[in-house]
């Protein structure tokens, strides 16, 4: 499986580091104690910088007046446009309008010290750059559990990641990830999200400050989620309303829906019969589903559509499986999944919508 992170051919090492365990196909820099975030800039060889500079191209050009063979070309500043560059390499990372303002590597790690205060309240675990570096990543675990029944927790996480290309936002999330299978468990609660994203415009520090403020009522989401998941731990479901349940969450469009509604299994695409089949197999006999929190409860079905996306599901490299996870696909049928399990614990119905 590809990896897509930054090789630095001068330091000979990836643009990468983890705290304690191998993660990344076991690249980067792995290292034992959780490091400041000067050292997890190091670490992880984000300590460059980024800036604009002015665009051009050039015309068709004329005949050189000594051989005619030769064209003289001008060149024609592109206005409205400049190209960012990484400056200790002087690589193009992407073309962005006059408004994009760059917000370099040290701001983000910035934003997160200022979540908690700095100091020993938050812990870098991973980050990383991508490509070329025209995008990082950060995350970093606050402190304290979301606990589900007496043994099952649950960390509690920040993650950020923003480009330097002009393409997407800057996206900041509150994760939770579930201790016993690595499991990620994004949702979102009634008026409530857990992720927040900023257009490069030319007062993203403001709304940085804005997400810092928004960020910080983290511990109160997760106060909603661990009632949450407690109670469903406590709702019994049957393996055939679990398996319900999973072809309805995994659904992609409408005519999936109909086909299960009328019992045209025919009609269903191979892919999707596989997955749900992964899915039911992993929500059945994975360990991490024999759990008294997870055996036949309903917490437990939900974990057997999110815990598939993060440790069974195929990604053509870990920035695919990241971007699934975090906005992607896995996000959206972990969010279907939710919905589905909020009903039913309300109701102890399975609705095909």
């Amino acid at each position: 499986m590809a990896h897509n992170l930054y090789f630095d051919n001068e330091k000979e090492r990836y643009s990468f580091f983890s705290t304690k365990e191998k993660a990344w196909h076991g690249l980067g820099t792995i290292v034992e104690d959780y490091p400041t975030s000067q050292e997890a800039i190091q670490f992880a060889g984000l300590d460059y910088k980024v800036e604009k500079r002015p665009l051009y191209t050039v015309d068709n050009g004329e005949p050189d007046f000594e051989n005619e063979n030769i064209l003289i070309h001008s060149e024609i500043l592109i206005p409205n446009y400049s190209a960012t560059i990484r400056t200790d390499t002087e690589q193009v990372l992407g073309v962005v309008g006059k408004d994009y303002e760059i917000v370099q590597n040290v701001h983000a790690f910035e934003f997160f010290d200022s979540i908690v205060g700095g100091g020993d309240g938050i812990l870098y675990e991973t980050a990383g750059a991508l490509g070329k570096g025209e995008r990082i990543f950060i995350t970093a675990k606050l402190p304290d559990y979301i606990r589900v029944g007496k043994d099952d927790c649950i960390e509690k996480y920040l993650f950020l990641t923003t480009s330097h290309d002009g393409l997407g936002s800057i996206t900041a999330a509150f994760t939770p990830i579930r201790i016993v299978c690595n499991n990620t468990l994004n949702a979102a609660m009634r008026d409530k999200t857990n992720c927040i994203r900023i257009k490069h415009t030319a007062n993203a520090h403001d709304r940085l400050k804005v997400a810092n403020r928004l960020l910080g009522l983290s511990n109160q989401f997760a106060n909603e989620l661990q009632d949450v998941f407690n109670n469903w731990a406590r709702v019994r479901i049957t393996d055939d309303e679990t398996m319900q349940l999973i072809k309805i969450a995994m659904a992609p469009n409408k005519g999936t829906i109909e086909a299960l509604c009328n019992g045209k299994l025919e009609n269903l695409s191979t892919l999707y019969k596989n997955t749900v089949d992964s899915i039911i197999d992993y929500a059945l006999s994975s360990e991490s589903q024999q759990m008294e929190t997870t055996k036949g409860t309903l917490f437990g079905a939900y974990n057997s559509i999110t815990g598939y996306y993060q440790n069974v599901c195929s990604f053509k490299n870990e920035e695919s499986k990241l971007k699934s996870i975090m906005y992607g696909t896995g996000l959206n049928r972990g969010q279907k999944a939710f919905d589905l399990c909020t009903s039913f614990a309300k109701t102890g119905i399975l609705t095909l919508n």
